[in-house]
């Protein structure tokens, strides 16, 4: 049987949220991909990182406001160390998995920057929340730096916008490592985002969504499939109505139809039926997949889950 790349998206579910969470999640998410190793996917992987970078974020904020002398950790920073310890986490558990099966891969993580247009209108129109609580004061220091907040019931939240990924940086080595047999996780969290200057890299203040960089990441890489991970084993629409329907294999045509009806929610399953779309009709014979982690084997082998084709 010939072998497929995969690029396999692992939503929140997969991870965990506590550091003990994590340990607990990534064992079980390492057996379903290992699955797919044995199913012949060379898989290649992305992640969220949505509780442990706002974890980091606040972390590290706090940690500044006792010592002065050290400085507040930028949103870049935040999303580098969210990708060193969960790829740290994810590697180990699927290395283990690999080798109780008699399967010698090599498992590495990239750091993985990914460059956002400056113009990008996400930047005008912040989405993501993160962090802890702030007072009205903190809030309107926030604001004197240029973030943006937003008013809660509990308090004020530091928002920060989520542009859409433009350019993978370490891409040729993600690809070498890929094709020579590595299992690869990369673009952790949608990637650390940059902005191009010159030669320079500079950290952007945003979140990448994952879903939009993993469809990238898999266009990029020619994969052959795109296998989004989620909490649901398919998509619906009509979503908590009487009149709710699972969706099973649909065309490109079809998902542009149901966005145009905005049947998807903005922020959670719109990024993963764009992503898979975007991917999906750029060449023929490609496929997307968007199931639940406990049905991964099942989604890869086309029994279940939303199937998306041209």
């Amino acid at each position: 049987m010939a072998r497929k790349k995969v690029v396999v998206a692992l939503g929140h579910r997969a991870l965990g949220t506590t550091l003990p969470q994590q340990k607990e999640a990534v064992r079980k998410s390492a057996k379903c991909i290992a699955d797919l190793v044995e199913e012949g996917a060379d898989v290649v992987i992305s992640h969220s990182n949505a509780p442990q970078v706002g974890m980091i974020h606040m972390a590290m904020n706090e940690f500044g406001k006792v010592h002065p002398d050290y400085t507040y950790a930028p949103m870049s920073v935040c999303s580098a160390m969210s990708q060193g310890y969960i790829g740290y986490d994810l590697q180990n558990a699927l290395r283990t998995e690999l080798l109780d099966r008699g399967i010698y891969k090599p498992v590495c993580t990239v750091l993985t920057q990914v460059t956002v247009d400056p113009y990008d209108e996400a930047f005008y129109e912040p989405v993501k929340v993160i962090g802890r609580y702030l007072t009205e004061e903190e809030a309107e220091a926030e604001e004197k730096k240029g973030n943006y907040v937003v008013k809660e019931e509990k308090g004020y939240r530091r928002i920060v916008a989520a542009p859409k990924p433009q350019e993978i940086i370490e891409l040729d080595s993600i690809r070498a490592l890929s094709d020579a047999g590595h299992i690869v996780i990369a673009c952790g969290g949608g990637g650390i985002p940059v902005l191009q200057q010159h030669t320079r890299l500079q950290g952007a203040s945003a979140v990448i969504e994952k879903d939009y960089a993993s469809g990238r990441l898999a266009e990029d890489l020619d994969a052959d499939e795109l296998l989004i991970l989620t909490s649901v084993e398919h998509v619906s629409v009509n979503y908590q109505t009487e009149g709710e329907k699972q969706l099973g294999e649909i065309t490109v045509s079809q998902a542009r139809e149901y966005m145009e009806k905005e049947e998807f929610e903005k922020n959670t399953m719109l990024p993963k039926i764009e992503a898979s779309v975007d991917f999906v009709e750029k060449k023929d014979g490609r496929r997307a997949v968007i199931t639940s982690i406990e049905k991964a084997k099942d989604g890869f082998l086309g029994k279940t889950g939303t199937i998306i084709r041209k």
